[in-house]
This record gives C-alpha cells, structure tokens and sequence, in this order.
C-alpha cells in the first residue's frame, strides 16, 4: 500500500477510537509533522470524512457524525462477517417484518463488489440457506421507511399523525411510546390524543403523515410496562396473570429474530442487535431454560427468582457436564 493511503487509514482509526484528538498527539503518533496531519485531514474531508477542527491552546480534530455516508474501514474478519450476516438477512424471513430483505442483498452486492479477491473468495465459499419454520399464514411485511420513521417518532418523542388502514378517513394523533412485535408482527404502542385512551396499531397498516408534531411527556402505561400492558391487550384483560412466572431479559439478538420464536412473549427493540423480552412460564426453572434457547447472552432484569432459576439451571448443567 502507498505510504500515504497507509498513513490516511491510520489517521482514521485513531480518529475513530476516541472523540478529540490534539494536532500535536496525533503528529507524535504518526510520527509526521502538524502540518503533514493538517493535508491529510482535508484528504479526508474529500473523501467524505466530517471532521471538525477543535478550536482551544492545543487545537485538535474530532470525527464527527455527517449527513453523508463516507467510506468505511472495515478489517478483513469484519468485512467478512459483515458479508456473511447480509446474506443470512437476504435470504432468512427475520428480516421480512422490517422490510429489508431486498436491502440487504443489496447492500451484500454492494459490500462483495469493493471487496478485494481474496475476500470475495472467502465469502462465495459460505453457503447459506434459512430454512423458515412452517406457518399458517404469512407475516405482514412493514415498509422500511415506514419502520424507521415510527421508530424515530419513538425515539425522539415526537407526535405522530397517519392514516391507518380500515380506520376510517380522519388521521389518527398519537403519542408513540413503544415500538414491539407480538407473534410475528410489528405493533406501535401509543397513546390516541383524539380518543384519549391507548391503543395498540398493526404497523403494516400505518401510512405516516409528515411532519411530526410537537414533543411529548412520556406517560405511564397501564400495568406499569409495555410487556403487561400488550400482553393484556391481546388476552383481552386488564391485567397479565395468566401466567404464575414472568420474568424479563435483555438479549444480544435483534427483536425480529427474537419475536419469531416467541409466541406468548412481548419483545421490544433496543438497538439492532439488541432487545427486551418479557416472558411467562409454569416454574421459574422453566421459563429460564426456555430463555436459554436463544444463542445469545442475557442480561437478567428481574424478578430475583429468574436469576436464582438461572443459577439452578447452570449448576445443573455443569454437574453434567462434568460426569
């Protein structure tokens, strides 16, 4: 590699491991001069790269977030496992309640093409095929500009006006709380300005209006959380005690994948690869061991008896590995 692309990647990667960096400590680390670092700073912002110039005694640069998606620097496992993961999506269902089942093979055509041979080598050799499980009737899919656009209503707080399927010609005002699956489709929880009462929406059948309206004081749900209040809704009571045992977790899987093996659980999106689950069982054992299926690590919210459950349950399965 050229010594300058060289030292341009390295400039990136220190820029990317922490928010502010002096001129003169990143001179120290490159071992060039100020000035050497101040081309190939602007290099970067040719090429797409937003970095601001931090103004103070010592000066600095910080990688900042841009409006734009520049070049990314990916290493080769990354870039492998990143192949890999938009193939799985491409061709699995999970994906399909989102609507990204066409961007991510895409998005795979477009990672393999910038890739050099012998990654491309590396990923034509994995074979995937998902197998779905069998069902009765086929998932609703959500459009995918639909899905970002309630979860970004969500997350900032913000009134959300739309026209909703079968629910007459007047748009519907709400105040979005909550963005979560229930078997196998996608539902906004969210509170009816118009009927003043909550309501759960089917959001395949959500038509956003733009724009959104003013923010919102969050307000207490029924039950106290999303999980009881859904599961409620759904049992068509006003309180969850069907079951003698619930517990909730937070697991590193996406709520899609999550939702589709989870008939009577309640899962809410966290993060892409990130989601809470609230789930009931006969015995607490029982509702840890059904946890434990997922291949992911979990984080205990409560009660106290899910996590004494799980403690049981690994002694247990250590004795018999052990023998």
């Amino acid at each position: 590699m050229p010594k300058t692309s060289a030292r341009l990647l390295s400039l990136l990667s220190l820029l990317q491991a922490r928010r502010d960096w002096p001129g003169a400590l990143l001179a120290e680390r490159l071992d060039i001069s100020p000035r050497t670092v101040r081309r190939d700073v602007d290099r970067l912002r040719e090429l797409g790269y937003p970095i601001l110039a931090i103004k103070g005694p010592d000066g600095g640069y910080r990688l900042d977030a841009g409006t734009e998606l520049p070049p990314l620097l990916f290493d080769d496992e990354q870039a492998v496992a990143l192949a890999v993961a938009l193939r799985i999506a491409s061709t699995s269902g999970s994906a399909t309640g989102a609507g990204i089942g066409e961007a991510a093979a895409r998005a795979l055509n477009t990672v393999r093409q910038v890739m050099p041979a012998r990654l491309r080598h590396r990923i034509d050799t994995v074979g995937v095929t998902a197998v779905e499980r069998p069902t009765t009737r086929p998932d609703p899919q959500v459009d995918s500009g639909v899905f970002m656009a309630l979860s970004s209503a969500v997350h900032a707080g913000e009134v959300l006006r739309f026209d909703y399927e079968n629910g007459g010609q007047a748009p519907r005002r709400v105040q979005p709380h909550h963005l979560v699956t229930w078997g196998g489709r996608w539902y906004l929880v969210a509170w009816d300005l118009d009927r003043e009462d909550w309501r759960t929406f089917r959001a395949d059948r959500i038509t956003p209006r733009t724009p959104t309206g003013p923010r919102f004081t969050p307000r207490e749900l029924p039950g106290g959380d999303v999980a009881t209040f859904v599961a409620a809704r759904f049992r068509g009571t006003e309180d969850s005690g069907d079951w003698p045992c619930r517990g909730e977790v937070i697991l590193d899987l996406p709520a899609a994948e999550v939702s589709r093996y989870t008939r009577d659980g309640v899962v809410e999106e966290l993060g892409p690869s990130r989601c809470r689950l609230v789930l009931g069982s006969w015995s607490w054992p029982g509702l840890a061991a059904t946890i434990g299926r997922f291949d992911a690590d979990i984080e205990v919210v409560g009660p106290a008896e899910l996590n004494d459950a799980f403690a049981r349950l690994a002694r247990r399965y250590a004795n018999a590995a052990g023998r």
